[in-house]
């Protein structure tokens, strides 16, 4: 499930340093891709045995040659090829930034963005400057009155949940046509709140490491070594009572525990002594009159925390929250500062990003649309589109397939399922309509104020969707993005452009690896409309049961075999595998495969040449092939601390167990190999769910 609420800076930042790129021999833009095959027999590591372990038979030799680049806490194929989408970003807003002449306006607004994020001299130069304006709203707060005003205007031009708590948008889940308003749980500095009460050693270190970093952080804005020391412990009281409140990763997979709608006056009875009027009357929404609170608990804990410890810590909270977004847009030693903790301690990345890696993902994140037009126009063809299309339909004909089939499945929840699944609307490449930044003002050489100003942009827009008609053609990843998504209030599934680009998907290569890879990937966010999550919502977005109890039942059986087989998996250390919170994406893995397996058979029945006995290729079956194109978009090297944070936050099972994990419930898998009894690619009990 997606909530429609921002990210801030600091995270997209973080997450840069973890997830999309790698320092590369050359840095320097490119202006073509290079190509990767999709099924790379140099990635294979054959002395393995596919029956033993297949991810390393399939993987072994990517993994041996592509160790985790200095300024990552992972690498994948994924963020390979997202590197070669960024070098090429590179390359488009290199030239738009040094042109003054014959650029249209959002060529304008992304080259001098990317120009003035790129000027580290002027950046430098002003050092901590940026924070004054913020600093002297927060010291306006003399009294519980002045608390509401002050943290709208924050939250508008931070776009940071990490300020006690998220107030955005999001389509009614009990009504997917109408847009409320929501106010979501925050405040937290560390990844998730199981991170503040673990009792284990490397939980209390990591902790006591994030207290030193506040503290370090305090003192580069000017408080003494003890006062520093002093407010640091303070925020971490604050965030410890909030993370205290907050629910589990676990418990916000169910939409149910999330979804509390009140009126205004249920609003205000949560938080007694916190003026919501007020704070609405600032934010230019004062005639709100219907909420969903993601986390009632959450905000009664927060309101008895505001009055109980006062207007001083209040302050402190904010300041250092303000800091820690901002940090990554100031002068060097806030940023090197950020860095060390929220990407070498906490995922073990050893070296910044370059520069430019950085502005990329930032225009991206601020201007997308606008920098994705550019992409898109370059690199996404017409029958590139027309292809992916092609393969999307027929794997949804293969889960009507299934669905029909299914022998656990009444006909009356078969035909609820039927109906959601041909109202899915696909959505492939890039939007229908680009997004408007008319209203974001853009200005050469004010980096910090170029990132405030598509803050306040992005919240505005997020607001001004409240009481709105739901506009169904918007997308939420931008065209460039390396990833896919589904989404059950939209009922749509998105694949950009970006990640339609070889390896992941190479128009070039034999239909096998192209279907198990792309085709397995369409399918897994098809299955996600029917996982444990998406399966509670109905074919028009809204949160309902459609399923019999019996139906349910059968569900939840089988949805517990995968809990139980990836619950048995070490992500690293002695922490297994939160199955529980893999579940949804376990599910569509399998689901996916078996799909995209369905769809490679037909496209190969109805083109009989292809069904004709094939001739080894790279000395594979067109069936190994299938299996290992598969594998390869999952290949993948992780560093340990990086690690145990996914173990608490990622719905992603490892790379690793995506692959093994799926083909011990494959007997396709088994037979293309010839995989035997009592082998560990064998398993007496097949998972299968769709």
């Amino acid at each position: 499930m997606r909530l429609s609420l921002r990210l801030a800076v600091s995270a997209v930042l973080a997450g840069c340093a973890s997830i999309a790129t790698a320092q590369a021999p050359a840095e320097r833009p490119a202006t073509s891709f290079p190509y990767t095959p999709g099924l790379d027999v140099n990635s294979m590591d054959r002395s393995a045995d596919p029956c033993v372990d297949f991810y390393q038979y399939a993987c072994g030799g990517w993994i041996k040659n592509n160790p985790i680049p200095a300024d990552q806490a992972r690498w994948s194929v994924y963020g390979k090829l997202a590197l070669d989408n960024r070098r090429y970003l590179w390359g488009i807003l290199e030239d738009l930034a040094q042109r003054q002449d014959g650029r249209n306006a959002n060529q304008q607004k992304i080259g001098d963005y990317f120009g003035a994020c790129m000027d580290e001299k002027a950046i430098e130069a002003r050092g901590a400057a940026p924070l004054t304006p913020y600093f002297d709203e927060i010291a306006t707060i003399h009294s519980n009155r002045d608390l509401p005003r002050v943290l709208a205007r924050l939250q508008l031009a931070l776009a940071d949940p990490g300020l006690f708590f998220g107030f955005s948008s999001s389509q009614d889940f009990a009504d997917s046509s109408r847009v409320i308003a929501f106010a979501v749980a925050g405040g937290l500095g560390l990844p998730d709140r199981d991170a503040y009460l673990k009792t284990d050693a490397r939980s209390k270190e990591t902790r006591a490491k994030y207290v030193a970093h506040i503290a370090n952080t305090f003192k580069l804005l000017g408080d003494t070594p003890a006062v520093a020391q002093r407010n640091a412990a303070r925020v971490m009281q604050m965030e410890t009572t909030l993370a205290k409140a907050s629910l589990s990763a676990v418990d916000k997979r169910d939409p149910h525990k999330l979804f509390h709608k009140v009126d205004a006056q249920g609003l205000q009875a949560l938080t007694p002594g916190f003026d919501w009027h007020a704070y609405l009357d600032e934010l230019g929404e004062g005639g709100l009159g219907t909420f969903n609170v993601t986390e009632p608990a959450f905000f009664k804990a927060l309101g008895k925390m505001w009055t109980t410890n006062g207007l001083d810590a209040t302050r402190t909270y904010l300041r250092w929250h303000v800091a820690r977004n901002m940090s990554p847009v100031l002068a060097s030693n806030f940023d090197n500062e950020h860095f060390d903790f929220f990407s070498k301690t906490l995922r073990g990345v050893q070296q910044q990003q370059p520069r430019w890696k950085r502005c990329v993902a930032l225009v991206d994140h601020q201007l997308g649309e606008a920098l994705g037009q550019e992409f898109v126009g370059r690199a996404f063809s017409p029958e590139l589109k027309d292809k992916a299309l092609h393969m999307t339909r027929q794997i949804e004909d293969a889960m009507k397939k299934d669905i029909d089939e299914l022998d656990w499945m009444s006909a009356e929840t078969k035909q609820q399922a039927q109906t959601k699944l041909a109202a899915i609307v696909n959505k492939i490449g890039y939007p229908d309509k680009w997004r408007d930044y008319s209203a974001y003002v853009v200005k050469a050489g004010d980096f910090a104020g170029n990132v405030e100003r598509g803050n306040r942009f992005e919240a505005r827009r997020q607001l001004a969707k409240i009481g709105q008609p739901l506009d169904r053609t918007e997308w939420g990843m931008t065209p460039p993005t390396v990833n896919a998504y589904f989404d059950p209030q939209m009922n749509d599934i998105n694949f950009p452009a970006g990640v339609l680009q070889p390896p992941l998907f190479d128009p070039k290569m034999d239909d096998a690896p192209n279907y198990g890879n792309t085709g397995g990937t369409i399918g897994h966010e098809l299955t996600h409309a029917f996982d444990d999550e998406g399966r509670q919502f109905d074919a028009d977005g809204n949160l309902k049961d459609w399923w019999t109890k019996k139906d349910a039942k059968a569900f939840e059986d089988r949805a517990q075999c995968i809990v139980d087989q990836y619950a048995q998996y070490t992500v690293v250390d002695d922490i297994k595998i939160n199955s529980k919170l893999t579940l949804g994406e376990d599910v569509a893995d399998l689901g996916g495969l078996i799909l995209g397996w369905m769809a490679w058979q037909t496209e190969m029945a109805a083109m009989p040449q292809k069904a004709q006995p094939q001739p080894l290729r790279d000395g594979l079956t067109p069936e190994q092939r299938f299996f290992v194109g598969y594998a390869q978009w999952a290949c993948e090297n992780n560093r340990p601390e990086n690690l145990r944070v996914s173990a608490m936050t990622d719905p992603h099972s490892p790379g690793r167990y995506r692959v093994n994990g799926l083909m011990v419930n494959m007997p396709q898998f088994q037979q293309a190999f010839q995989c035997k009894a009592g082998q560990p690619m064998v398993k007496e009990k097949r998972c299968r769910v769709w």
